[in-house]
């Protein structure tokens, strides 16, 4: 396990450990030596008085002197320490005894040398030979004895000595190593700590003061302590935050004119954004108005008889005219989009009359360009926002019409678990597994470096990312290069109901029906006044509420459906007036409301007072079936 000591405790450890280690080792060894000097010269001593013993015992053994022998022992056994004193002869006969009683040695009768034997752990048996060393006679011309019998023991002197005073003088010498011992290591501590605190304060205080300083107190100093290298960090860091604080100070400064240099040019792209919003706005407004009438005088004029040149003429007009508004409502639809002010509204519906109004929408321009579009029959429900997900597969079968060159064109649902995928297959080029990611970003055509009109403008498939994103609906895309591709739709399934939405009759006969239209462009209102009247519609027009009231109380007619324009002159809108008409003839009065903002107010506006809303320009088709639909719904609410 891994010990998060601090710099002070390391330092303790460091000193001490090999202080505590050297001390042990010395007091034991020099403890040791002292009690085995203890040891020996107790030894030494028994041995001295037994040898004394032996020596003044000579002449009573030799004389059989048994009362000089014991006087003998008596005064030896004076001696400190002595317990026990015996004399025995050669055949180890007690001779004399003084203390306690000790026995002979086994081997008194042969020569032997001194014998030391421990009894138990408080007694010393000390036995000393008795030799005869003096002859009978001083005669040395005379031998009365051999060299062998004049050495012979005469017996022996065995002596008892009491270790109570070694094991006592032992203890005192374990104690005064011991308290030698803890003084040294009380001495060394004390030091330990005092070198720990002379290393570790100036340590500790530099880690704190760059703690400080890493939190952003670059005022922090560290106080000066000591001599040398200590004293030389203490010095580099306060140096250190001296500089990171002139530095800082300088950052800051370079910052904040930063900030206000940033400010002001956002301030500047702020002003210069709102005033191309404005700009385009306005453009946009001005450009779809004339674009507007341009479509419906178009629409008008191809419903008249022509000769074939002038036919072709009007179509290459009307072509161009599309491609104008192609491009306006799909820029418009990603502005939409980028800016969050599209919502969905997800249901259940069906799949079937989707798909048939597809095959029936693109049939014709599929035959045109020599293609067949097949759409396979189902009666699979699918839960989504059913406009925004006509409009993914509208973009993508238009996309495959335009990348088709020959071939068919598969639309086609199946059942994928709980959800429901829609595919829309082709047989055209396909698309490089490198470049399948970006086909879906603006303005990306992989197949039309000379951008030909005819093959769009690159946001098709930008905009279905966009609105696959807004309804949490994952696309897939299988292709390859000249195998076609195969985009796919993944929606939730629903269960299917008994009462399905009936479709609108785009076909719904307008003629007698009247329509009450106010707009303040002369050129939309005379164009869209031309398509209606040539529907079958009668047609009351005026650029204000009251011209139209006047118009409507002269002809003693009520309008059927109202078709406004947004932006009027005065301080009403087209809301405004839709508003007062509806409370002047009833309160379900279908409305229509037609502008050129394509700004996110004007939706919400529109949104809350329940009237729908068509940008400029609107295509003929989508006018016709949106008052087919607000007709219906007058008709459904009259039969109520």
């Amino acid at each position: 396990m891994k010990l998060d000591w601090d710099i002070r405790s390391r330092v303790l450890v460091v000193a001490l450990i090999p202080t505590i280690v050297l001390g042990l080792l010395l007091t034991t060894m020099l403890t040791f030596s002292r009690l085995n000097d203890l040891e020996e010269a107790l030894t030494q001593r028994g041995q001295a008085t037994a040898r004394q013993l032996a020596s003044a015992a000579e002449f009573g053994l030799f004389s059989g002197n048994r009362e000089v022998l014991q006087r003998l022992a008596s005064s030896a056994l004076e001696s400190p320490d002595i317990y026990g004193i015996a004399i025995y002869d050669k055949d180890s006969n007690l001779m004399a005894m003084a203390g306690l009683q000790v026995h002979a040695s086994a081997s008194a009768s042969a020569p032997s040398k001194a014998d030391v034997m421990k009894i138990g752990s408080q007694m010393l048996r000390i036995v000393e030979p008795v030799r005869n060393i003096h002859t009978l006679e001083d005669d040395p011309y005379t031998l009365t004895a051999s060299a062998k019998d004049q050495y012979q023991p005469l017996g022996e002197v065995v002596v008892l000595i009491s270790r109570e005073t070694l094991d006592s003088r032992k203890l005192n010498q374990i104690f005064t190593a011991l308290l030698m011992l803890g003084l040294v290591l009380a001495g060394s501590i004390a030091l330990a700590v005092l070198m720990s605190r002379s290393v570790s304060t100036p340590i500790q205080r530099i880690a704190a003061a760059m703690s400080d300083i890493g939190s952003g107190n670059l005022a922090t100093q560290v106080p000066l302590e000591g001599r040398g290298s200590l004293r030389q960090l203490a010095e580099g860091v306060n140096e250190m935050a001296a500089h990171l604080l002139v530095a800082r100070s300088n950052l800051e400064q370079r910052i904040a004119a930063a900030t206000l240099q940033l400010r002001e040019r956002t301030e500047e792209a702020e002003r210069a954004n709102l005033a191309k919003s404005r700009f385009l706005a306005a453009a946009s407004h001005d450009l779809r108005q004339p674009m507007h009438a341009l479509g419906l005088f178009i629409a008008d004029l191809s419903r008249k008889e022509h000769s074939e040149d002038t036919r072709q003429l009007i179509e290459r007009i009307a072509a161009s005219a599309e491609a104008m508004e192609n491009l306006l409502d799909s820029l418009l639809d990603i502005s939409k989009l980028d800016a969050g002010v599209v919502s969905s509204n997800p249901r259940p519906f069906a799949l079937g009359p989707l798909f048939e109004r597809i095959g029936n929408d693109y049939d014709h321009a599929a035959k045109e360009r020599g293609l067949r579009l097949r759409v396979r029959p189902t009666k699979l429900w699918a839960l989504s926002d059913p406009l925004l997900f006509e409009r993914i597969l509208i973009n993508l079968v238009s996309n495959a019409l335009r990348y088709t060159p020959s071939g068919s064109i598969m639309v086609s649902a199946r059942k994928r678990g709980d959800h429901v995928l829609v595919e829309v297959r082709d047989s055209g080029l396909g698309i490089a597994q490198e470049n399948q990611a970006s086909i879906f970003l603006e303005f990306v055509q992989l197949d039309n470096p000379a951008r030909d009109r005819s093959k769009g403008l690159g946001l098709g498939l930008a905009i279905v990312r966009r609105l696959a994103d807004l309804l949490y609906h994952p696309i897939t895309l299988r292709s390859a290069p000249g195998r076609g591709s195969v985009f796919g739709v993944m929606a939730p399934g629903a269960p299917a109901e008994s009462n399905p939405e009936p479709l609108i009759n785009t076909e719904l006969n307008f003629l007698g029906r009247i329509v009450a239209v106010v707009d303040d462009d002369t050129l939309a209102q005379e164009s869209l006044v031309g398509l209606l009247r040539a529907w079958g519609c009668f047609v009351v027009a005026s650029d204000s509420l009251e011209g139209l009231l006047e118009s409507l109380e002269e002809l003693e007619v009520e309008p059927e459906v109202v078709v406004s324009d947004f932006r009027l002159p005065g301080e009403h809108t087209g809301l405004d007036i839709i508003a007062k008409l509806r409370e002047r003839f009833r309160h379900d009065l279908p409305a229509l409301l037609l502008s050129g903002d394509t700004g996110p107010e004007t939706l919400r506006q529109a949104t809350s007072q329940n009237v729908p809303l068509l940008h400029k320009p609107v295509r003929p088709s989508k006018l016709r079936a949106a008052l087919a639909h607000l007709i219906q719904q007058g008709m459904a609410h009259n039969t109520e």
